[in-house]
């Protein structure tokens, strides 16, 4: 078995950890994980992107039962809702409400469309 190690070195706020497991392909996949950032930011940005996600399949639904129907004009404006949604809740800005509408409408939709291939 290859000898195994474990260097660290501190400064200030900031902590560089270097784990020497005699695999290379081990050593960058443990230096990956550790990099990847604080518990606090993947938390974060999990919380942002599980809420964008339900407000979508909320809006979706919502959709397809007041239309009666389901098909992808349904996650056209259930993405279009969301992006809007999103967006006026992140800024204030008119126009990037109606631009992040549309784009939430154009994602969702090609999203449907890929569904439907596979």
């Amino acid at each position: 078995m290859p000898p195994t190690g474990f260097v660290g070195s501190s400064s200030t706020p900031k902590i560089d950890v270097v784990i020497d497991t005699g695999y290379p392909f081990l050593n960058l996949t443990v230096d990956g994980f550790l990099k990847i950032g604080s518990l606090k930011k993947m938390c974060k940005e999990g919380a942002y992107w599980g809420a964008v996600a339900g407000a979508y399949v909320g809006m979706e639904y919502g959709v397809e039962r007041i239309r009666g129907t389901r098909d992808w004009k349904n996650a056209m404006i259930g993405g279009a809702l969301t992006g809007a949604l999103v967006s006026a809740a992140s800024n204030n800005n008119r126009d990037k409400v109606v631009i992040d509408a549309i784009t939430g409408g154009a994602v969702a939709t090609a999203a449907e469309f890929i569904n439907y291939l596979t």
